[in-house]
């Protein structure tokens, strides 16, 4: 057990929909009540005793809801240490502290705070003074010196003991402030200091499903070590084949191919390395193919056989045995949930004689009602499993309808429009009908499309005017006009649906408020600048000229025809998949982060002043002295603002070479400049970011788009009915329920709760 003390924050299980197999919210079918027995009783436990159940049952419920391990202490003072610690304040107390602590590699030496990160123009950055950030950073292990001290607290020492990633933080820790004081001997002068690598695992162990994640990736890495090994041996015999072919000859017109790229055996594996991410394609081929036209079997066979073959089955490999441990963890996180209810209703209830059977044991309606005042959950579905409690005729509940009751949990959060205003007036009513209808919105995206062709137009009349020949006036003209367009249909629509109905829609309240925005800019140009007119090109006033007003209005308007989205289906399905995985992504997002943040700290420590700019090399001049720059290489290309001597540049060095378009210009650049052995780095880097997260971001898009269009033919209309859904979504039909007697099981295993039965 490694993540007890972990909260998912986000939905780990996909929802159930009310459907023809379940009942709908907040209803019970007329033969779930247990039969009375005499074994049956409430807990008739008093006072104390009585209260500390409840609260039991309390946090039980609400671990549930978060997939959180229920083994923790549970007598009343650990309980309520229990809620404090995973209340919003704590959390979010947390969470800034982890923000803080990540954000410093912005702030402390080398200092990120300067406009450019090109080395020829950078200028001197601010350095904090020694100290100032070292505060900062003691302040927030004392924070974490905390957290790991409740943790470690409530689980209890036999559960720490087996808790490897509590052991790892506090090690963390303990590496931490020992450098820390190393800093503060030295008067922060150390060039290297070990903490800012270690700083992504707070947020690493901060996150159960970044950890779950983490575990679900170590366990792929050995299923694709064999297509690793199958590329290894591709390029390694590739280049082999490659060396041979294009071997050093006496005739110097007839050596570029081995001059540029099969040189010597690093280089040539660069060379082949760089063509399997089709980066240097057709580079590294054209000198032997304008040799001989044969030559370009061995490259085309190469990619096909690397490029389109291989790496293609390395990324179904990761798809498929990705999703098999992920749904492993998913079912995991499945049992948590049945097992916090289940261990709720234990604690309600107890047989008044003994021995009894499972069956006899209920819990009293009234006092799940006492339970249920006090569980943090959500408001919609805490009010549906409040009256289907108080809609049970027996007032009492089994196992199983307990149980079932909390199926609530499960079904999808369904967003309810408000009703549309009903009207007296006839005349209004027939407003209401004309302006309601689904074809004004499309007479809409009509005139939004218009709009868009016309700023077209203008645009390419305009492109090679001099700023002192533009005239301004037919822009601002048609921007007036279309804008007080988009400002009546907003006002009708709110006539037609209702404020209320109006705004519940993600659409209208993009569309409104991008109006708004345009109507505040446009009469804000008027009061400026004064009404369109022929020849309309007023001097700067303000902070804005009138071009960069005009600009700006057009951006938003193009920027509001996205507003079509929601109007044709298939778009709206692909649309709704990103969000989704916007929304619910951030398990990725966050190992993303991580790695980013190890390799740029990692990448400062490396190459921090490794690039040196050439002496005077002008934007234009592309020669320095008498030596002529190679056309393709760092210098030529200018790549200066790409270096690792500040962390925000380092994060964006990274960010090109994850994009492989054009990387083998760093492999061959900080070679030169640092050392060979740094092409270690970058292929590491590739190999983490290119091929193992990017190729899991396309798994997990392609499986969610995949479960999204099955789930769509049969689901309403996405206007009417929005379902907020979650990327687990796509495992809820797989998961298998956990049995009654390894709920029992592992409740008796229980290291702190003592069961009756």
């Amino acid at each position: 057990m490694e993540e007890e003390a972990g909260t998912e924050k986000e939905p780990l299980l996909p929802a159930r929909t009310a459907g023809p197999g379940y009942p709908p919210r907040g209803t019970f079918g007329a033969g779930d009540c247990p039969e009375p027995a005499a074994s049956c009783t409430v807990q008739d436990a008093a006072g104390a005793d009585h209260d500390l159940y409840i609260n039991q049952a309390v946090v039980f419920i609400e671990d549930a809801i978060q997939y959180r391990s229920i083994n923790h202490r549970v007598d009343s003072k650990s309980l309520w240490l229990y809620r404090w610690y995973y209340s919003k304040i704590c959390q979010w107390i947390l969470s800034l502290t982890i923000t803080l602590i990540l954000a410093l590699a912005f702030i402390e030496t080398p200092s990120s705070l300067t406009v450019t990160s090109d080395i020829r123009y950078r200028g001197t950055a601010w350095e904090p003074p020694c100290g100032l950030t070292e505060s900062i950073e003691l302040f927030c292990f004392l924070v974490f010196i905390a957290d790991v001290s409740v943790k470690s607290y409530l689980i209890g020492w036999e559960e720490f003991r087996k808790t490897k990633w509590l052991l790892a933080y506090i090690l963390t820790l303990v590496v931490s402030l020992i450098d820390w004081t190393v800093s503060l001997s030295f008067s922060c002068t150390e060039t290297v200091r070990i903490r800012r690598i270690l700083r992504p695992f707070f947020l690493l162990q901060n996150s159960s499903m970044m950890k779950k994640t983490l575990k679900c990736i170590n366990r792929t890495l050995p299923e694709m070590t064999s297509v690793v090994l199958l590329l290894a041996v591709h390029l390694c015999l590739f280049t082999m084949f490659g060396m041979l072919l294009f071997a050093r000859s006496k005739d110097k017109q007839q050596d570029k191919e081995w001059v540029g790229y099969f040189h010597n055996l690093p280089d040539s594996l660069t060379s082949l390395l760089v063509l399997l991410t089709t980066a240097n394609n057709p580079d590294v081929m054209i000198p032997a193919y304008s040799k001989n036209r044969a030559y370009s079997v061995f490259f085309i066979l190469f990619t096909v056989l690397g490029n389109l073959f291989l790496m293609n089955l390395l990324t179904a490999i990761i798809y498929n045995q990705f999703r098999g441990y992920l749904l492993k963890s998913v079912q995991s996180s499945l049992l948590r949930r049945r097992l916090g209810i289940r261990a709720a209703f234990e604690v309600l209830c107890s047989p008044k004689e003994s021995p009894v059977s499972t069956n006899a044991l209920c819990v009293s309606a009234n006092t799940l009602l006492q339970v249920l005042q006090k569980v943090e959950m959500d408001s919609c579905c805490k009010e549906a499993i409040l009256r289907t409690v108080r809609s049970c005729p027996c007032g009492i509940l089994s196992a199983a309808l307990f149980q079932k009751l909390f199926d609530e949990l499960d079904k999808d959060p369904v967003k309810q429009h408000p009703p549309t205003p009903e009207y007296q007036s006839p005349f209004l009513q027939k407003v209401q009908f004309a302006f309601g209808h689904h074809f004004f919105g499309y007479l809409g995206n009509v005139v939004a499309l218009a709009n868009i062709i016309s700023i077209c137009v203008i645009l390419v009349m305009d492109a090679d005017k001099q700023l002192s020949e533009r005239d301004d006036y037919f822009l601002g003209a048609i921007n007036c006009f279309f804008i007080l367009y988009y400002l009546l249909e907003m006002l009708l629509k709110i006539l037609a649906m209702g404020f209320k109905r109006y705004i519940s829609y993600p659409s209208n309240r993009f569309d409104g408020l991008l109006t708004v925005i345009l109507l505040v800019l446009e009469v804000s140009t008027f009061a400026v600048y004064g009404f369109p007119h022929p020849g309309w090109r007023p001097e700067m006033m303000g902070l804005l000229s009138l071009w960069d007003m005009v600009r700006l209005v057009n951006m938003l308007i193009v920027f509001r025809f996205l507003r079509i989205i929601p109007n044709m289906k298939f778009m709206a399905l692909v649309a709704s998949t990103l969000l989704d995985l916007v929304k619910n992504l951030r398990a990725f997002a966050g190992l993303l982060v991580v790695v980013f943040y190890a390799f740029a700290i990692t990448g400062i420590v490396l190459f921090k002043g490794a690039v040196v700019p050439m002496g005077n090399i002008s934007v234009v001049n592309t020669t320095s002295g008498n030596r002529t720059l190679q056309c393709g290489t760092y210098e030529q290309l200018e790549y200066w603002p790409n270096n690792f001597d500040d962390f925000a540049a380092a994060v964006v060095t990274l960010w090109d070479v994850m994009v492989v378009n054009n990387w083998q210009v760093f492999l061959d650049a900080f070679s030169r400049y640092s050392s060979p052995w740094s092409k270690v780095y970058f292929v590491a880097w590739w190999l983490t970011s290119s091929v193992i997260w990017v190729n899991l971001f396309v798994a997990l898009l392609l499986e969610n788009f995949i479960h999204k269009w099955d789930r769509h033919s049969h689901r309403q209309s996405l206007s009417e009915i929005e379902y907020q859904t979650t990327v687990e979504l796509m495992f809820r039909d797989v998961l298998e329920e956990p049995t009654e007697e390894e709920l029992m099981e592992k409740l008796h295993q229980h290291p702190h709760l003592q069961l009756c039965r």
